[in-house]
């Protein structure tokens, strides 16, 4: 075969193999409604202690992590990223536990099944195809993933981007999950309620005490109705029914306030609230490639 026509073909392969990963790579056609999809994040083995709370009195002791990915047809949020990175271990399809000593010293153990990342592939979403990312808040469970969407525009409050990124003060626990966001795109939010498509169907709302700019999620939608994700206003549900709370508030006060303002609109939207580290209930949702609209 001459040398230009080798070429010729090698050139048309090539490019068909591009044309197919590109393809392949494109995010799907938006949806007509909001979709919220459920990402299993694992189980984190927990002291009720921790919440003034004892095992006795709580259903389960282990807590849920999950994350979520907020559809709209004007783009995409991503909320929370999981409590373990996706490329320090690899699924083998059966639950993973991890042992993980945060960069203050102290011990977690987590089990896992799937990483972020392939959740949303499975959905037919890259992180780098993301619209939005929003944290709840900067704990280290809600954060492990957070540098695979420094290519979205981060959603954060000042408060809480001040204890992330602190000039003079200790480091957070695994600050490195969420380096990467400190020279991102960010917006900073200022009012107490972000609306972030424009049509009050996802809103961000402060519910700050557990963490200087603790915030919750709204997501209205058109069958299932209003949902607050709750970030960690509330971790077991029994510190809701027993009115406790966990023992390392940054403020007990703030969080007294916020769960009364919660629980106000939740009344007046007749919305649900899903406590994203509640055991019990996060294994009953069903989780993406599934979703909920």
């Amino acid at each position: 075969m001459p040398y230009s026509r080798l070429s010729l073909t090698l050139a048309v392969i090539v490019a068909a193999i591009s044309l197919d990963a590109s393809t392949a790579r494109r995010a799907p056609d938006p949806p007509q409604s909001v979709r919220l999809y459920v990402l299993d994040g694992g189980s984190l083995e927990s002291d009720p202690a921790r919440y003034q709370l004892t095992k006795e009195t709580v259903s389960a002791t282990e807590l849920s992590i999950m994350a979520a990915l907020i559809v709209h047809p004007k783009g995409t949020l991503m909320w929370d990223t999981g409590a373990i990175a996706d490329d320090s271990w690899t699924p083998t399809g059966r639950p993973v536990a991890r042992r993980l000593v945060l960069s203050n010293g102290q011990e977690r153990r987590v089990t896992l099944r799937n990483t972020v990342k392939a959740q949303l592939a499975a959905i037919g979403h890259a992180p780098a195809d993301i619209t939005y990312l929003a944290l709840s808040h900067y704990h280290w469970d809600h954060t492990a993933n957070a540098n695979q969407f420094v290519k979205a525009t981060w959603l954060a409050r000042q408060a809480e981007r001040d204890v992330m990124f602190p000039k003079q003060a200790a480091e957070p626990p695994q600050p490195s999950t969420f380096a990467d966001l400190a020279n991102g795109k960010t917006m900073v939010i200022t009012g107490d309620e972000h609306d972030v498509f424009g049509d009050g169907s996802v809103v961000l709302k402060l519910a700050t005490g557990h963490t200087p700019g603790h915030q919750v999620l709204y997501v209205k939608l058109a069958k299932t109705g209003g949902i607050v994700l709750s970030g960690d206003l509330y971790h077991y549900p029994e510190e809701r029914t027993l009115n406790r709370m966990p023992t390392f508030e940054f403020n007990m006060d703030q969080t007294r306030e916020s769960r009364a303002a919660v629980d106000v609109f939740l009344k007046k939207t007749g919305s649900q609230m899903w406590i994203q580290h509640d055991f019990g209930a996060m294994a009953k949702l069903k989780k993406a490639p599934a979703f909920y609209d």
